[in-house]
């Protein structure tokens, strides 16, 4: 939690644009903010606070820099001869990459979906519909704001980039799903015979 704050406030210092900073800095600040909250009553997997604390990173960087501009990028772009700077896919490919497990902990833990099978399938298609509301979000800003939105767009003239970011997001979920599924239902049977054993 020190460390999140360490590089918020960094972060808040001297940023590429005010606006999209506080655009993109407040999804982390709304998530870090429902973990403490349900702290008392639903503590989730160390697993997962970790990946949370990564996700909340590349929001954090993305926010500081702007994603179309973060100079690891950038000099990646220049070395590959690369169209764009991609930090944009990293930040949709996080995702899916965490949610897809807060999802499936929440559902799993809380025997809302417990048929393993069922279990993948639906974890991915919500965390699906919260890209795509997350584009519409987007858009509604970029509305809104007009120009002053594109830093925050972050599509760089691409005309498939609402398209690809929540192909980011499928490829995120269900490597997450594939690599980690094993790990996470372990530390879940901690959880519980941690709970189980509190209650006694």
């Amino acid at each position: 939690m020190i460390l999140f704050i360490i590089i918020l406030i960094r972060s808040a210092i001297n940023p590429h644009n005010n606006f999209v900073w506080f655009l993109e800095v407040l999804p982390a600040l709304i998530g870090v903010g429902l973990l403490i909250y349900f702290y008392p009553t639903f503590k989730f997997t160390n697993l997962l606070y970790v990946l949370v604390f990564l996700h909340c990173t590349v929001l954090i960087v993305g926010g500081h820099y702007t994603y179309a501009e973060v100079p690891l990028f950038d000099y990646l772009r220049n070395l590959f001869h690369l169209k764009r700077n991609n930090f944009d896919k990293v930040g949709h490919f996080a995702q899916g990459f965490v949610p897809v497990l807060i999802v499936r902990e929440i559902f799993y833990r809380q025997k809302i979906v417990l048929k393993r099978n069922w279990l993948s399938f639906i974890c991915v298609s919500v965390t699906l519909s919260f890209s795509a509301v997350y584009e519409l979000i987007e858009w509604f800003v970029a509305s809104v704001t007009g120009e002053s939105a594109d830093a925050f767009l972050g599509s760089q003239g691409d005309v498939w980039d609402t398209q690809s970011d929540m192909l980011m997001c499928l490829i995120g979920s269900v490597i997450s799903l594939i690599c980690l599924s094993r790990i996470h239902d372990k530390q879940m049977e901690k959880v519980k015979l941690l709970n189980k054993n509190t209650e006694d």
